[in-house]
Formats: structure tokens, sequence, C-alpha cells
């Protein structure tokens, strides 16, 4: 057997993958951003692409040292070009190149690279930028040079991400290339949170995947010598392998996720899908609903609570696994869905029309003068809306103000960080983020929407996790809320999504976050200030209005 496996054993190759995550490698010599359409265009990327359309100097003020974390050596002179031109204090300490730009980050820095005067231009009335505001003078500009069209009437977008359609289209106009001009009205296209692919290679290091021959001498012996060839299943033994080597690790937080899991981890962040509209579980090997949405195709093709979907267009998706059968139930906005139902033992067969789905995470309510907004969770739709509706909560003057984080499970520190500017000043920590080589303090980025001299009550429970945990104990060090409730679950960890070419990805544990004052939260959790244990009726909310109206 010895003399078998020197036969067979193979050195370690190179790794090429693609991952989405940054776009740092995209070449030098191009003059605009190459991203599709419906790509994020990454703040590194941006900075790069608007120093080079005004032709600034790169060189200039090489001496110049960068206060910034992590600054990869390909973006530094862009970076440093910038910088020396007063254009990046929006972003704080941490750049963070790789994370999507906004279009209000992205108009800042074309106004300040341009050398605008953006001081005389007539206002613009959108609810989503604040009157006054440096943002406010760099919209009017935007609009008068035609650089970007508001999303809708009334707003303009400041915080959604610019994607690769709009941010090449206003590269190109900085540049001063004559383009068409788009009617004022026309519909802003859907915007995709997907960021940007690109290829990274990987070279040997110091520690390469243990026992490498053995795994490649095991892999060519089962291709060429295993009887049942056709039981090999290449893809199968990839993911498997990838899966069980997440696992030694330990960490439930730390995964490798299957194409069909990636894209539905994906969906879940983003807050939008497009499918039949309708809650779901997986019983016993088949697909049950749960309910459908409220004014989802699901309820209005009479789909029912309790139904059982058998076939999805023919398929039968019994047995196939959850994700499976919720990726044949989603499709193509326009089209349709024929369900095969079990319904009482009888079968029917129901035909729905797919639509985009837009997965709530904000539900607001009025409890007499006082405001309550619940969180479902920190995702796309809760960074995007949740301040233009606390601004309108304030324009009425509320008494008070509930913050119910109850059995939030979490989601995107951005939208935790976006969530927290709602209410404490400026420049506020939110959270330590200790990673394995550096600490940083992440701080707010806006003003706050709420009035200060509002009172309020964040409500927890031992469902509130992730970013639940990091606002409701921000607030708490910083003495903004009173926290009610039950201690939280204790899920203190940051981590990163890195997905391959395949669609396939993995979620990493890379960092420990703390609160504010250093109070370490994971396996913790946080205690509530008034512990108020769930029952029958709703004693916390009871509660916390109670506290509220003293």
């Amino acid at each position: 057997m010895s003399s078998i496996v020197r036969r067979f054993a193979l050195p370690l190759r190179l790794l090429s993958i693609s991952l989405l995550f940054s776009s740092f490698a995209l070449s030098a010599a191009a003059q605009e951003i190459r991203v599709t359409d419906t790509d994020v265009v990454s703040r590194g990327d941006f900075i790069r692409a608007v120093v080079r359309a005004y032709d600034i100097d790169v060189d200039e003020g090489e001496d110049v040292s960068l206060p910034f974390l992590r600054v990869p050596s390909a973006l530094r002179p862009y970076v440093r070009a910038a910088y020396t031109r007063d254009a990046l204090g929006i972003f704080g300490s941490d750049l963070q190149l790789a994370q999507g730009i906004t279009r209000g980050d992205a108009l800042h820095l074309a106004v300040v690279l341009g050398g605008q005067t953006p001081a005389d231009t007539a206002a613009v009335d959108f609810k989503d930028v604040r009157k006054g505001s440096d943002a406010e003078k760099e919209v009017a500009v935007a609009i008068e040079q035609n650089w970007l069209q508001p999303l809708r009437e009334g707003i303009f977008g400041v915080r959604r991400v610019l994607t690769g359609k709009d941010a090449n289209l206003l590269i190109r106009k900085l540049k001063g290339e004559d383009l068409p001009v788009p009617a004022r009205n026309r519909q802003a296209p859907q915007e995709i949170e997907t960021p940007p692919t690109i290829k990274v290679q990987f070279e040997r290091t110091a520690r390469p995947l243990p026992k490498s021959d053995i795994l490649q001498t095991l892999w060519q012996l089962i291709n060429e010598e295993y009887l049942y060839s056709d039981k090999i299943d290449q893809d199968e033994a990839a993911y498997s392998a990838a899966e069980a080597l997440m696992k030694t690790l330990g960490d439930p937080y730390t995964t490798f996720m299957r194409p069909v899991q990636s894209r539905s981890f994906q969906t879940q962040i983003r807050g939008e899908v497009s499918g039949i509209g309708a809650q779901v579980e997986y019983v016993d090997g088949f697909l049950t609903i749960v309910s459908p949405l409220r004014g989802s195709p699901a309820e209005a093709a009479g789909i029912k609570p309790g139904d059982v979907v058998l076939e999805v267009d023919g398929v039968s998706v019994v047995d196939i696994g959850f994700l499976e059968a919720v990726e044949h139930v989603r499709g193509p906005k326009g089209s349709t869905a024929v369900l095969k139902i079990r319904r009482d033992g009888i079968v029917l067969n129901i035909s729905v029309k797919r639509d985009v789905i837009t997965v709530p995470e904000i539900d607001v309510s009025w409890q007499g003068k006082m405001a309550v907004v619940k969180l479902l969770q920190f995702g796309r739709v809760t960074y995007n809306d949740l301040r233009p509706i606390v601004e309108e909560i304030n324009s009425q003057n509320p008494e008070g103000f509930v913050l119910d984080l109850r059995s939030n499970p979490g989601g995107l520190l951005d939208a935790a960080t976006s969530v927290m500017g709602n209410f404490v000043k400026k420049g506020s920590a939110v959270a330590k983020i200790v990673s394995r080589n550096s600490t940083r303090t992440e701080k707010t980025n806006d003003d706050p929407s709420l009035d200060p001299e509002v009172r309020m009550v964040v409500l927890i429970n031992g469902g509130s996790a992730s970013a639940s945990e990091i606002v409701a104990g921000a607030l708490q060090d910083l003495g903004r809320a009173t926290i009610l409730g039950e201690k939280s679950f204790g899920k203190g960890t940051v981590q990163q999504v890195l997905q391959f070419n395949d669609q396939s990805s993995m979620k990493m544990t890379v960092a420990e976050w703390l609160t504010p004052d250093g109070r370490k939260i994971n396996g913790v959790g946080i205690i509530p200030d008034i512990e108020v244990p769930e029952g029958d009726r709703d004693e916390q909310m009871s509660r916390a209005l109670e506290i509220m109206r003293r």
C-alpha cells in the first residue's frame, strides 16, 4: 500500500477563487469601474475612479502618512490624493474600502474632489436629505449637473448603495463626456445589493492544507480505482469536504454555505426576493405554508396556512431539503409558479404569479403619544429606511419612543451603526471591534433624527442577538435608553462573508465586539436595567409605556 501511496501522491496546487468582498484587483488602467450594472460599487473602487476622472495627480504628497486602517498598496495613492483634499472625513478612521459606497457619499467625493462650490446652490426638497446639511448642497449640485437622478418622487436615495450603472454614468459625466440627458421622471432601476466579484490568486503559505498529500491521493484513488464510478460526485465531495473543514473549528457561526444556502442568506440580508410571498417551514420533508404575507401574490391566489406544497412546475419538492424546495418556489418577477397543493387531504393545482417581495424588517405603531418601532432584523431595509421613519415620528412630537428588539436575531454591523445614529450624537461609539490583529471603534456617522429629550426604552429578550445586542448595549452604556426585558442571547462575534465563483460562500468569525465601555457580550448577553419576564400578556411593553409616562 505504501508504494501505491507514493505513486499517487500529488503536490498541493495553487487555488484561484472569486470573492464577493472587494474590488481592489481591478485593472489599474481602467478609467471606469468594471462591474455589472447591478453590482454594488465599493468605496475603494469609487475613490480610485473619481480621482482618475478628475485627473488628480496621485504622486503629489507621497510623504503624507495616512491615518486609516487597512489601505491596500494598490489603492494607497488614490486614498492619499482624496485625503489631502479633505474628502474622506465622512468615513471616519476606518475607510472600510471593501464596503459598498452610498449615493450620498459618492456625491460628497465628487463635489469635494471636483472643487465644486455648493454653498450658493439652490436648496432641494427630499425626505431623506436633511435641510441645511452638506448633503443637501451636494444633492443640489448633482441635480444641477445631472449627475444622478432621484430614486422616486421625494426620495433622492442618499443612503442607497451606488450600483455599477449609475457609478459609471457618473464617472463619465465627471470626465466631461457628452452623454444624453435622461428623462427626469424615468423610473430608477431596481437596486440589487450584490458586491462586485474579483479574482484572487493565493500563493503557497507557511501553513498549507493539513494532510494535503493524503487528501489528493484519496481523491485520485477514488477516481481511478473505485468500483462504482457512477456514484462519484465531484461537487458533493468538494462541498462535503469544505463543510467538514469548517466544522472542525467548533464555531456555530463559521460555516460553509452551498450555492442554494448562500443565495438564501444573501436574500435575507437584502430584504427582497422574487417569489410568491409566503412564510414557510419544513415539516417531515414537506414544504408547508405557515402564512401568506399580507397583500402578496400567494394571498391573492388563495394560498392558505397549512397548505403542503408537493410540486412546483411539475417538479417534486418532497424530501429534497428546505432550501432546495424554497428555490423551486422562487423565480423571476412576472413568471408563474404552478403549485400542486395538498389541503385537508385534497390535492389541487394553484397558479401564482411571482413578484418582488419585500421581507418586512420595520413595524411602526403608536400607543397614544408613544411611538413603538419594532425591528425584525438588521438588514438592508433597516439600513436604508429607518432614518426617514424616525424623522417622521420625531415631527409628530412623541412623548416616548420604544425600540422593540425582542427576538431580533441581528444582521449587518452597518445597519446597527445606522440605527444608533438616529438616537445619539454624531461620532458616538457604537462598539469596539477586536480582531486578531487590531482593535477599532465603530462610530455613528449621522446626527440624531430623534429629539434627545424624547425618553427611550429598548425591549430585549433571549432571542435578541448580535446587532440587537450591539444597539442595546451601546444605548445602555451611553445612557440614552432604559433597557427592559430579559437577558439577551449573548452573540458577540462578527462574521465576514466571502462568496466563491460557483456562488457557494463561507461565513467566518473574524472579530469580537464589546460595548463602548468595553463590556464583553459573547456568551454573557446584555443584562436589562429593568428585568421583566415574558408572559401571556405583554407585560414588558406595558411596563415600558408606564416608565415613559412618569
